[in-house]
């Protein structure tokens, strides 16, 4: 009797995905038709994109994810608050306070960013990333942060923050963490150099010794918010 074999996995290329015109996905071609004819869905890696490795890390999503414009002004808020002489801790507040503006989504993008990098630091830096978008709406004289006044062109001058957005300053106003969430308002506002040029390098050891990376790769740790970082990986990835 010939010995049993294991067939060989079935690997699955990254492509495009098919539009089958049966009853069975009517509601599929719906939403292709919703998203638009220059919509991209794949199958895993979209080639368009750079491919990530196995195990990706932080500063992997740096490299091939965050995007030229982010990457440069998080570079810059970080490089700021370190000539400043802040902590480490609030440097890497710094270089993380935007990421979910990245690639993954602008909205409320202090809870989203704060999600997303819960897991791998410490409490006071994902609360920090979190407040500091309510915190950029109020001033604070005694710090000498005044209201931006981008803000005054784009919202106008009559605007008022969102009911949430009051309730999360008059917390943080009281909360131990409030500084932290501050500090990261005072070197956000003016790093959008356009001249500046700072190697990711430049902040390997601050991550190092304050991001937990996990040894699967972010993504692949089955951390609550694993999903969240897999998607910014593969974000054309139609389910």
């Amino acid at each position: 009797m010939a010995a049993q074999t294991t067939p060989p996995k079935r690997l699955i290329l990254a492509q495009p995905i098919a539009t089958p015109d049966d009853r069975e996905c009517l509601g599929e071609r719906a939403v292709l038709r919703q998203l638009g004819p220059d919509a991209v869905m794949m199958i895993g890696d979209n080639p368009a994109l750079a491919k990530m490795p196995n195990r990706p890390t932080l500063l992997d999503f740096f490299r091939h994810r965050f995007g030229k414009i982010t990457c440069n002004h998080l570079l810059q808020s970080a490089t700021l608050a370190r000539k400043a002489g802040q902590n480490e801790k609030l440097v890497l507040a710094c270089l993380l306070h935007d990421i979910a503006n990245g690639v993954l989504i602008r909205a409320d993008h202090g809870y989203w960013g704060a999600q997303l990098i819960a897991p791998y630091v410490d409490e006071e830096i994902s609360w920090a990333v979190q407040h500091h978008q309510a915190l950029r709406f109020f001033p604070d004289p005694a710090v000498n942060y005044d209201y931006p006044a981008a803000y005054v062109k784009f919202f106008g001058p009559d605007y008022v923050v969102p009911d949430y957005l009051q309730k999360a300053y008059d917390a943080a106003r009281r909360h131990r963490w409030y500084m932290s969430a501050r500090t990261i308002t005072l070197y956000d506002l003016y790093a959008f150099e356009d001249d500046v040029d700072i190697a990711f390098e430049e902040f390997e050891d601050v991550i190092g010794r304050h991001f937990r990376q996990p040894e699967e790769g972010l993504g692949f740790d089955n951390s609550p918010v694993a999903h969240m970082w897999r998607t910014m990986i593969w974000p054309n990835n139609f389910l």
